[in-house]
């Protein structure tokens, strides 16, 4: 080929519509020398069967952005590239069949208001309205979205493709890619057609992404953790009731969801399209006997209708119209599922210069928004919204086969399903156990996961109620309620220990490790027997992350985050490594018992202990406690005296077992949040996170503008500083009534929102629903009188001092 790219900047592996939109986005903003690679047509993979709806519903923040910034590019993409496409922004109606969805709704309708959209909540009447063909007589009400509707999938990509090409952007179609070299400064991506040298590499292969990330292991990478599931949807005959609405009134039947049975319907030119997700699902290409072919381009599976028959049943009771008509078309198609249903957007994980824009179950909606971001992770390094909800890191080392294709059904069969607080969902459970684990159910842990590592949330007495359906509210009030106090009380008047294993750890040494960590975080580092908290911050000076710092020795450090963040962090720490120090990930070597409350110290003495316990807070030792070699941090994320034990595995039973026989109650991980959150500590990727400076995050004691290390975003937090922010981190009481804030419930002052919680919870030491949360500057002044919106209902909330509510003076903490 004459004009067969050898160079490019970035090469994009897949053309359905999300590696269309990532050139497009690539383009617009200077990157014209990219080219995407498609093995076949265009749209020829999960885009071409897809059914095109496009709705901004989401109860994540990040995703709502996505899918809302999908709907305002599509209304003005075919003029902007001059590809005129069918996009019919019908709006949609979800229904409610119970109180708890219509709380569901009045979530996600007042986060959509915050981010500029009209959603409006519907009574059965008014749904019945907007839809005349509705059968509303079990209704609670609905939900209406003036923006969603539906879009060729087709026309959009190539639109997309069209305005890539338009600024120079190449699209190599029946081009395959069949591997990549990794060089000293980018890659080299292979063809039959030839290679083309580049400096970033996308891996947008959609169902195929797991066969395309293959190549990338010998370079540092892993399995990407998908499956694929088997999604239909039916098209009726035409229906002459259809045909005549529309003539009447000029326009489409907005589009419906049941999505407590779990469908929607859709108009599709006289006649409806049905597509179910139904529980009794089917997973494709999952075992040896079912692989997945070289190439399935444009090709769907027979029809499988006894899986939907109630589902397509009870559409046709709830719009008895649509059973006026037969069947014209059925379409079987696969969508590939991570295992949360989130896409995988982002850095590939352990691989340098190599992102991630696969998995999208939902890239017809999403597909817009994600070029946008792909675009900002690899021209900026980093993105306008905070994205860690779709951060391929997300996941680490716990996602085998199994857990993938038992998640994928899981959450296939749940689409719509309510995400409530306290609900652990059952499927792909046990992956990383605590060597106390069957001790810790025993006492009546209730368990949850943590990057795959087992937790208890709280411990259930005899009689509790700890069935699923238990969990199925939104309320603070349920079976854990009693347990989480006693828990919370026991750590306050005497003892508690928890069992947190999954730390991410991480040990950093090497000549010049101490400057090279300054220059990477906002502040300082302990010195000698000391510990301290440190914050990354990106160029913007945004919150990246918090590390926990133990100094090990001059130019040795044991960096401690949260399990969660175990690659998402070590990326953070490996970038820019230089090659005399050393970074190493300690993460499975050590496991941590917290013992807190006033008694604390007495428990040590029981147990026999060779430590100084009279050592300050924040401070470190070795110590051998009840004749176990250990570290000791004189530091509790509970706000009380207490240490945190860090022993290797095989030791943690015996010390587990000597703790509770001296007395100490176990507590879980909901106590210990109502704990922090009495304290105002701070948790990652919720009241910490890159929507946030760290001058708004209130984290100015942890930062030295004045030293001489630029760390990342120095010079913009000193602007800001100068200057003040724009929001600032308050902590707020709020007359909360049954439910405490969720993340991103609405702030507001007369009538207009200023703010969002970034996190809530009940305080028992303190006797009240506690949030923090950002807000306007001018109102982060102690006694201004704001209101959170909770599910819809208004909340008076007081802006309180900047300090703690629990022991403001920290001298439980210092006892």
């Amino acid at each position: 080929m004459s004009d067969f790219p050898s160079k490019a900047r970035v090469v994009i592996i897949g053309g359905g519509v999300v590696g269309c939109s990532s050139l497009y986005h690539l383009a617009k903003r200077g990157w014209s020398d990219c080219v995407l690679l498609e093995k076949n047509e265009l749209t020829a993979g999960s885009t071409w069967h897809a059914a095109g709806n496009v709705p901004t519903f989401s109860t994540s923040w990040s995703i709502m952005n996505m899918q809302r910034y999908s709907t305002e590019l599509y209304a003005r993409l075919g003029e902007e590239v001059d590809y005129p496409m069918n996009y019919h922004q019908t709006g949609s109606i979800r229904l409610a069949h119970t109180k708890e969805r219509m709380q569901e709704f009045e979530r996600a309708a007042a986060m959509g208001r915050y981010q500029g959209m009209g959603m409006e909540i519907l009574t059965p009447e008014e749904a019945k309205a907007r839809y005349p063909f509705l059968e509303t007589h079990d209704l609670a009400g609905a939900l209406y979205d003036p923006n969603d509707g539906d879009i060729d999938p087709a026309q959009v990509t190539q639109a997309l493709a069209k305005g890539a090409r338009d600024l120079g952007a190449k699209i190599l179609r029946f081009c395959p890619a069949t591997g990549v070299t990794q060089t000293d400064d980018g890659w080299i991506v292979h063809t039959d057609k030839g290679d083309i040298a580049c400096d970033y590499v996308v891996n947008a292969a959609g169902y195929y992404a797991q066969r395309v990330g293959e190549w990338f292991k010998p370079y540092g990478g892993r399995t990407v953790p998908m499956m694929v599931m088997s999604h239909q949807y039916l098209l009726s005959e035409e229906i002459p009731e259809i045909e005549a609405h529309t003539k009447e009134t000029g326009k489409k039947l907005p589009l419906l969801r049941d999505v407590d049975v779990s469908y929607y319907l859709r108009q599709e030119k006289h006649g409806f399209n049905l597509g179910p997700y139904e529980p009794n699902c089917r997973a494709h290409w999952d075992t040896d006997a079912d692989p997945m072919p070289e190439d399935f381009s444009f090709q769907l599976w027979n029809d499988d209708l006894d899986r939907i028959e109630e589902i397509v049943t009870d559409a046709m009771e709830r719009v008895p119209a649509l059973a006026t008509s037969g069947v014209s078309r059925v379409i079987n198609g696969p969508i590939p599922y991570a295992p949360d249903g989130l896409p995988l957007l982002g850095p590939m994980p352990g691989v340098k210069n190599a992102f991630e824009a696969c998995v999208f179950t939902f890239g017809i909606a999403q597909g817009g928004g994600a070029g946008k971001v792909l675009a900002e992770w690899i021209v900026d390094g980093q993105t306008e919204w905070d994205m860690w909800s779709c951060d391929p890191r997300r996941y680490t080392d716990y996602t085998d086969h199994q857990y993938c294709v038992d998640k994928g059904m899981e959450v296939y069969g749940h689409e719509y399903a309510m995400h409530f607080p306290r609900h652990e969902w059952p499927a792909g459970r046990d992956r990383k156990l605590s060597p106390v684990h069957e001790r810790v159910k025993a006492l009546g842990g209730q368990m949850g996961a943590y990057n795959g590592w087992e937790r208890a949330n709280w411990f259930a007495k005899d009689g509790d109620d700890t069935s699923e359906e238990a969990t199925r509210t939104w309320g603070r009030s349920g079976p854990w309620e009693a347990r989480i106090r006693e828990e919370c009380e026991a750590v306050r008047d005497h003892c508690g220990v928890l069992d947190l294993p999954g730390f991410s750890r991480f040990e950093v040494k090497g000549p010049g490790a101490r400057d090279w960590l300054l220059g990477k975080i906002t502040g300082g580092l302990p010195g000698p027997g000391r510990m301290g908290l440190a914050y990354f911050t990106d160029p913007r000076g945004r919150i990246l992350t918090e590390m926990s710092v133990m100094w090990h020795g001059e130019d040795h450090y044991m960096l401690i985050t949260a399990a969660t963040a175990q690659w998402h962090d070590y990326d953070v720490l490996a970038h820019d490594l230089p090659e005399w120090i050393t970074l190493s990930d300690r993460t499975k070597d050590f496991s941590t018992l917290i013992v807190t409350g006033p008694a604390a110290r007495e428990i040590f003495t029981v147990i026999g202990t060779e430590a100084d316990l009279s050592l300050p807070w924040l401070s470190v030792q070795s110590a051998r406690v009840s004749g176990r070699d250990c570290g000791l941090a004189r530091v509790s994320f509970a706000g009380e005296l207490g240490w945190e034990i860090h022993a290797a595995p095989d030791d943690i039973p015996a010390l587990y077992e000597a703790v509770l026989e001296a007395g100490a109650k176990p507590f879980g991980m909901y106590a210990l949040n109502s704990l922090r959150i009495e304290k105002g500590y701070r948790a990652w990727k919720g009241d910490l996170s890159t929507d946030y400076s760290a001058i708004e995050g209130g984290l100015d004691r942890f930062i030295r503008l004045n030293k001489p290390h630029d760390f990342p975003g120095k010079a913009v937090l000193a602007a800001e500083a100068q200057d003040g922010p724009a929001k600032r981190f308050v902590t707020l009481i709020v007359e909360a009534g049954e439910a405490d804030a969720p993340y991103m419930s609405c702030i507001w002052k007369d009538g207009e929102i200023v703010g969002e919680t970034t996190s809530g919870d009940w305080g028992y030491r303190v006797g009240a629903s506690v949030a923090l949360g950002m807000v306007r500057s001018d109102l982060a002044t102690p006694g201004t009188e704001l209101e959170v919106e909770i599910y819809g209902q208004m909340h008076r909330a007081v802006v309180q001092k900047d300090e703690p509510l629990w022991d403001p003076e920290n001298a439980r903490l210092r006892a």
